[in-house]
């Protein structure tokens, strides 16, 4: 069996067995550690077919600011387990229902492929890797975004960065109503105040 075709095959089971973890955990964290587990086996996938630029964004966008984002949410809910238990079998049709439209428009995608591969029998495709020596898309949109768009790069930065520090300051405020201790206050405290002897009538 040739290299590639074994790593895809291997990313693509563990990319299926996340994908049924993320559906069927109980626990809302593990079902986001498992989404990010998909998106890293997808964009290993993308690297072997070539797309590099689209396994990096992937990895970026989604792992680096999405799965994070949610990740901080579902544990700043705390989220707790539904206690209300439903059946399984109660949600057997939507199932099958989304799998057959998933399963149509795959199986279509797929018939075209094979109808585009027909016409063109005589092309050797090249491995990636091997074309080391070649400027790849990566390096031509690098270029691109830090030379012409360098300035809306940026701009989108600070938004992000903006972005980032009110949700920090949103989510850290002060409650009144709980008593807390303050340490200076202790720590000035003196010792011949603390007790107080009272005389007691017998």
């Amino acid at each position: 069996m040739n290299l590639n075709l074994f790593l895809f095959i291997l990313f693509a089971v563990l990319t299926a067995i996340s994908s049924f973890m993320v559906i069927t955990s109980l626990n809302a964290v593990h079902s986001v550690l498992f989404l990010i587990l998909v998106f890293c086996n997808t964009s290993a996938l993308l690297l072997l077919l070539g797309s590099e630029f689209l396994s990096l964004m992937l990895i970026i966008v989604y792992v680096g600011a999405i799965a994070v984002l949610f990740l901080f949410v579902v544990m700043m809910l705390n989220v707790k387990i539904n206690p209300l238990k439903i059946s399984n079998y109660s949600i057997i049709p939507i199932g099958f229902l989304i799998f057959s439209i998933l399963f149509n428009i795959l199986s279509s995608s797929m018939r075209e492929l094979d109808l585009v591969n027909s016409q063109y029998d005589n092309i050797d495709l090249i491995s990636w890797v091997s074309e080391t020596n070649y400027v790849n898309n990566i390096e031509t949109i690098g270029n691109v975004l830090y030379t012409n768009y360098c300035a809306l790069f940026l701009i989108c930065g600070i938004i992000l960065l903006v972005a980032m520090v009110g949700v920090i300051v949103l989510t850290m405020h002060q409650r009144r109503d709980v008593k807390k201790q303050k340490i200076e206050i202790q720590l000035c405290r003196v010792p011949s105040n603390v007790v107080k002897f009272v005389n007691l009538r017998i």
